[in-house]
């Protein structure tokens, strides 16, 4: 056999559909972006993910593993990912000093990020750590540290310890000295005034009256809310306010542990995302819903990637100007017209959920459009391990939303735009993408 050749392996998804070589960056950020780290996932453990990523990592730039472990931590909201990629961009040599206060935003990151490097065995900590825990930890007043001071194998007074962190003034100093001292004032937080053993409806009450409890709180806190018998009104009026914005999949989770109040958590989904600047022109998007969809998004994990999905589906439907929704697995489905919850229900039950026949559910589409419909755009929501090919869809542009880390994904002929994980973002995406697209089109006619 001539082995003296350029001739490459073909490569394949784990449904056995050819896939596509992609350039070691690309790759990494598909590994990453959509990633619980160590956590098994339907076709690929923790431990094989991990590996890969360690692979991709030695064949960038190392300036590039600390852009992707900022993107990580800014746009992909990943919490140890981006510490574990801090460490990679170390390790090959990497300036990671000013990167860390960024990423650790929180005092029990700089505890992760240490825990995560001694996770083999303790050893000395590189300098550029050290500088940049030094940096972070000054960024922290007495309530953050005293909220994340807790008894765990690295605490924040040993990284005080190891970093020889330089208070910037003698009122920092002081506070650092309350914290190696373990004299710390008791923080007054929503977790506190629970756990101090006050009637726990009296303390909901208090806090939600008071506005201490942020929106994700209330709504990761609804079935104790219900079980101690706390006004549903009252949550209501808190989950119509403004807030920090969260995603679909977050209120799917909520309405799967407290079921009896699925109309105000419903509520709350679709006034978060009202005002959303609308996609023009007529979508249509293929949601995957074949048997590993089934499957949790990781080995730890209480959402599955079909919560995943679905909560992409309805947000798309709150952000599109014209939209037909179909689910595809062994055939093609239309799912009824419907908005929240009730499109959640729609798209689980639009058909059995057995093979991933991508391809087929896109020929199936094409032939039975209307001639006098022009689709603008067609977006394919999936863990991207179809057993076929996609063909050439006629649609201005083709997304394909990748709510899964495996490394071989569906192959890219030309026309259809792969997306990694499952935020908003991917939404953000297409939309920038089309105002490119549509900028460079009037330079080219001009």
């Amino acid at each position: 056999m001539r082995l003296n050749s350029f001739t490459k392996q073909p490569i394949y998804t784990h449904e056995g559909a050819p896939s596509s070589r992609v350039p070691p960056l690309v790759q990494l950020r598909r590994l990453t972006l959509a990633c619980m780290l160590w956590e098994d996932t339907f076709y690929v453990d923790g431990k094989t993910i991990t590996t890969k990523i360690e692979e991709a990592c030695n064949n960038v730039k190392p300036s590039d593993i600390v852009d992707i472990a900022l993107e990580a931590h800014q746009k992909g909201l990943l919490r140890h990912m981006p510490l574990f990629l801090l460490l990679q961009a170390i390790k090959h040599g990497s300036r990671v000093k000013d990167a860390i206060p960024i990423i650790c935003n929180r005092p029990d990151q700089m505890t992760e990020l240490l825990a995560l490097y001694w996770k083999d065995g303790r050893k000395s900590i590189p300098a550029q750590m050290k500088k940049g825990l030094a940096l972070t930890f000054q960024q922290f007043d007495e309530y953050q540290l005293a909220k994340y001071n807790r008894d765990t194998p690295v605490k924040l007074r040993d990284i005080l310890f190891m970093c020889h962190a330089k208070p910037i003034n003698a009122e920092q100093e002081a506070l650092w000295k309350r914290l190696i001292d373990k004299k710390m004032a008791k923080p007054d937080t929503w977790e506190t005034k629970l756990s101090a053993g006050k009637d726990k409806k009296e303390s909901f009450e208090e806090l939600l009256e008071k506005g201490k409890m942020g929106k994700l709180a209330i709504v990761r806190n609804l079935r104790n809310m219900q079980e101690s018998g706390v006004p549903k009104e009252l949550v209501r009026s808190q989950l119509a306010k403004s807030g920090r914005p969260l995603l679909p999949f977050q209120f799917l989770a909520a309405a799967r542990m407290c079921p009896q109040w699925e109309d105000i958590i419903d509520e709350g989904m679709i006034k978060a995302m009202q005002g959303k600047e609308k996609l023009p022109g007529v979508t249509s998007v293929l949601v995957d819903v074949s048997g590993s969809m089934s499957n949790s998004v990781s080995g730890k994990s209480q959402m599955s990637l079909m919560d995943a999905a679905c909560g992409l589906a309805i947000l798309l439907r709150e952000c599109c100007d014209n939209l037909d929704i179909f689910t595809f697995s062994n055939n093609l489905a239309l799912v009824p017209s419907r908005h929240g919850m009730a499109l959640r229900d729609a798209i689980i039950n639009s058909q059995p959920h057995n093979g991933t026949n991508l391809g087929r559910a896109l020929k199936h589409l094409d032939s039975n459009k209307k001639p006098e419909i022009d689709i603008e755009r067609i977006i394919v929501i999936t863990d991207e391990q179809s057993a076929d090919i996609p063909p050439h869809f006629p649609a201005k542009y083709a997304y394909i939303l990748n709510i899964a880390p495996y490394q071989n994904g569906i192959k890219n002929n030309g026309q259809w735009h792969t997306i990694t994980g499952f935020s908003e973002a991917s939404i953000d995406y297409i939309r920038e993408n089309e105002v490119a697209s549509l900028s460079n089109s009037k330079r080219i006619v001009k």
